[in-house]
């Protein structure tokens, strides 16, 4: 069904909001603008949480509401609420207007309304069933606690969701949605005397979740999962010194999104608090170093049809041949800046307002094998996997924990390593990159990036890259 009719029956069938009133409303409350919309949404969830073959937490939720926006020049008025109904909007319309009161601004023209699909609409929140969710988490269980004797602790966890969204603009254009979301997790802890360790794997998307929840796909967490607890048995403290450090592919891309793409985004550099600031045309990165933002990719987690302003998505080259050639923009941010929306204005839901975010940010490969790369490092760690991090996006300082790492020595990698972290800053750090590998790969569909307390799913990836002269803390005496 085409969207626009789905949703049709939800935000004004369901809820007694009549099309002709909401227009209304979001005209009086752009009176004297430059931009806005009224975002209109309703999100279904399920999550389900397991542990210690006991199913700890069950939730089923809906929610929905609207967002009215009201833009003029940097200033802007949002009201939003709960309830969706004529004299809601028509109250949200009074607060908007405080933002064009006095300054009789000329609405810019709305983006090209696309309705393109991307990704399966199917409702991931009500197939399969849930006893057979629940079944799913005891056969992990199972499976693990049968496959090796140290287990000493399984927790599993399912959440789908699906994202009923419709943005009606000014200009007439309206723009509708559905947007599934899903992940299942796996932890695992072993034993082995009084050390414990653990490892976990996560895999989600944009797609139906049966595919995850099928044998051979909880199987693959699974024994990932279990591989990285028992690795960490073995590890090591790590060695701690300025030295060479290869970063694996696929998720560790996620240092590349905080120390490098959050300053890609317009509002920090229109307001000059990003290192990339007018630095447009510059040499940021060293050569053979290419970063895009892409929006459009089917299936992947921070992948959107289009972005919550109603702008198109697409692919947005950052970063080409280590030249600055672009930042990711919203509506407001673009026009001040005088560039062009590139589909990046999200928010976490109605009750908030959209910015510059990211959706899916990754490095493209080089022509490198990454057997190459391990070779011809001396002496140095190889990081494959990353925990948490910390990043300021002013000065682009970074300091990231390695959740699973390994020393390389003369060309081999050798022991695994516990308590590495590294330490930088974005711009100096992608200028150290000296190989690029041929294996670019995308995360598993697990990432969430928060910004001004809004989280949003985001995708992140990166091929196999050599780094010189990182700062790596460690614990080794």
């Amino acid at each position: 069904m085409d969207p626009i009719s789905a949703t049709d029956r939800l935000f004004f069938e369901e809820t007694g909001l009549e099309p002709a009133a909401a227009r209304k409303s979001l005209m009086d409350g752009l009176a004297g603008a430059d931009d806005g919309e009224l975002f209109l949404e309703r999100t279904t969830s399920e999550s389900l949480g397991f542990d210690d073959g006991v199913l700890r937490a069950a939730s089923n939720d809906i929610s929905q509401g609207f967002g009215l926006r009201a833009v003029a020049g940097e200033f802007t008025a949002y009201a939003h609420g709960g309830e969706i109904s004529n004299s809601a909007l028509a109250r949200a319309a009074e607060t908007a207007r405080e933002a064009g009161k006095g300054r009789g601004g000329v609405l810019a023209d709305g983006p090209p309304i696309q309705n393109k699909r991307i990704y399966d609409s199917a409702d991931p929140t009500q197939t399969p069933y849930f006893a057979a969710k629940v079944s799913v988490l005891e056969q992990i269980d199972a499976y693990l606690r049968a496959k090796d004797p140290l287990v000493a602790q399984v927790s599993g966890s399912i959440h789908a969701e699906m994202q009923a969204v419709r943005i009606i603009r000014a200009d007439g254009q309206e723009a509708a949605d559905f947007r599934p979301l899903v992940r299942v997790s796996i932890s695992v802890t072993v034993k082995r005397g009084d050390r414990m360790e653990t490892g976990s794997d996560g895999r989600g998307g944009r797609m139906p979740l049966a595919q995850f929840l099928e044998e051979d796909g909880w199987r693959t967490s699974a024994h990932e999962a279990l591989r990285q607890a028992l690795v960490k048995l073995e590890s090591v403290p790590a060695p701690a010194g300025e030295m060479t450090v290869v970063l694996g592919p696929g998720w560790p891309g996620v240092m590349l999104h905080e120390a490098v793409g959050h300053g890609l985004e317009g509002d920090f550099n229109r307001k000059g608090a990003s290192n990339f600031a007018g630095r447009m045309g510059e040499m940021v990165a060293s050569k053979g170093v290419t970063v895009v933002d892409d929006g459009a990719m089917p299936d992947r987690r921070g992948s959107l049809a289009f972005d919550d302003e109603g702008t198109p998505t697409g692919r947005t080259v950052l970063i080409e041949d280590g030249k600055l050639v672009g930042y990711m923009q919203d509506r407001m941010n673009a026009r001040l800046m005088g560039m062009a929306a590139t589909g990046n204005g999200r928010r976490q839901s109605y009750a908030h307002q959209p910015m510059p975010r990211m959706t899916n940010t990754f490095m493209l490969g080089g022509d490198m094998d990454p057997a190459e790369i391990l070779a011809s490092v001396k002496n140095g760690v190889y990081a494959t996997n990353f925990g948490g991090g910390q990043v300021d996006i002013t000065s682009g300082k970074f300091v990231f924990s390695a959740s699973e790492a390994y020393r390389i020595e003369n060309g081999k990698v050798t022991v695994p390593i516990k308590g590495a972290t590294l330490i930088g800053d974005g711009p100096a750090a992608m200028s150290q990159v000296k190989m690029i590998g041929n294996d670019m790969a995308l995360d598993n569909g697990i990432g969430v990036c928060g910004k001004s307390g809004q989280g949003v799913p985001v995708g992140v990836g990166q091929p196999t890259l050599l780094m010189d002269g990182v700062t790596v803390g460690g614990t080794a005496a």
